[in-house]
């Protein structure tokens, strides 16, 4: 009996408490269902009055409430930014209405929410339909895989320079980035053509296949102002960069002149005779028209794939990339008798590039590895930092990029 006489005694709690519940949640409910009429019924500071009260509601109501109240609010233009922003940095569950769909969230309240919530929220507001660049960049910030990844599948959303290069250093030890990267309109033939030293195979050929271009236009623009360059005796530095990356011609004849070799061809049947050097790498550069800086990037890359940009841009015939490839000490076939499938690759780069489209790449890659190789940038590289593209430019940034690559 005194168990039974505990029961009754509880019973009226339980029913003030069920009734003081359902009070509250039809509160709430009247509350939000005012926010939400249209400026003709109800005038600007009550609808602030009425979001007032209903954040002081929200802060102890249940979940179940306060996801009925995101549900009810995520559609209306004019809700009240506050309620929005507590509702947003809520549990997944409620905040997900919120970060998904309210058109009323400007950048500044997605910039506040990003910096305060969870990772699984940043990727809620990654997939937001439209995202301005200040948004990606403090999303971007926190380098978190699922949120860069979802960004930049995201066709919505706007990445800024600052954006890319972040992930363009994060993209060297995580080869997803790189193909994402490769596909997004803002990614430029700097930001291509630098992440292709890290790439893999299948990535290589994306970024060969979209920014390996012809310069034509550059070309024919700048046809009379070589001779001027010449008479003044090629004494501006810069003049003289820019216009050996946009000429046609890729031999250098004069380096040929110097050479103990008389051709190219013939310094690449010597490295194929007794293997390569630092001197027949030097040699080699300098008629190929590179310098020895880009050449040693060249040749000694792991997949290959430069190789075939390497005796494609100067001319050379298919069989001085075979005794290229066998001078550097790879195999041409497998013990079992078969084709090597690293040697294959790269053949099928060299064949499905053409000559000035294999210029184009070839002469990027010298002027964006060697341009701006000043003492600053150097001592950059030297302590793994990325200099900044305003102070430095766009070579900078590629040269320290790959030349400060671990991975």
């Amino acid at each position: 009996m005194a168990i039974a006489a505990q029961t009754l005694e509880l019973a009226p709690a339980q029913q003030v408490e069920t009734q003081s519940y359902m009070v509250r949640r039809q509160l709430v409910k009247r509350l939000a269902d005012s926010i939400c009429l249209p400026e003709s019924k109800l005038t600007p500071q009550e609808r602030h009055m009425a979001g007032d009260v209903l954040v002081e509601l929200l802060r102890s109501a249940d979940a179940d409430t306060r996801e009925a109240v995101a549900k009810r609010l995520v559609m209306l233009n004019e809700a009240p930014r506050t309620i929005l922003i507590i509702l947003a940095k809520d549990e997944i569950d409620i905040a997900r209405h919120v970060l998904e769909n309210s058109k009323s969230l400007t950048d500044s309240d997605l910039i506040h929410i990003a910096r305060k919530v969870r990772m699984e929220h940043r990727v809620m507001i990654a997939q937001r339909r439209h995202l301005s660049d200040a948004v990606v960049d403090v999303l971007v910030e926190f380098m978190e895989e699922d949120v860069v990844e979802t960004i930049l599948k995201n066709k919505g959303s706007n990445l800024s320079e600052t954006a890319i290069q972040r992930i363009l250093v994060v993209s060297r030890s995580h080869q997803p980035y790189v193909e994402l990267l490769a596909k997004r309109d803002e990614t430029r033939p700097s930001h291509g053509l630098t992440m292709f030293w890290w790439a893999n195979s299948s990535n290589r050929r994306r970024i060969l296949q979209r920014f390996a271009v012809t310069r034509h236009v550059l070309q024919d623009s700048t046809a009379d102002l070589y001779p001027l360059a010449a008479a003044d005796k090629w004494q501006d530095a810069g003049v003289r960069k820019a216009l050996q990356f946009i000429e046609r011609r890729q031999r250098n004849r004069v380096a040929t002149e110097r050479s103990i070799y008389s051709s190219l061809e013939e310094a690449i049947e010597d490295v194929a005779r007794t293997g390569l050097t630092k001197t027949l790498a030097a040699e080699i550069s300098y008629m190929a028209g590179i310098k020895p800086a880009t050449g040693a990037q060249i040749l000694t890359d792991k997949g290959g794939h430069p190789l075939a940009i390497l005796c494609k841009a100067p001319g050379l015939k298919r069989p001085y990339l075979e005794k290229l490839w066998q001078g550097l000490g790879r195999a041409v076939v497998t013990p079992d008798g078969k084709e090597d499938p690293a040697f294959a690759r790269v053949m099928e780069t060299y064949d499905t590039i053409s000559t000035d489209k294999a210029q184009t790449v070839l002469r990027y890659w010298n002027w964006s590895l060697t341009a701006s190789l000043s003492p600053e940038v150097l001592k950059h590289i030297k302590n793994g930092v990325i200099p900044r593209e305003e102070e430095f430019g766009a070579a900078a940034i590629s040269a320290a990029l790959v030349f400060s690559n671990r991975n």
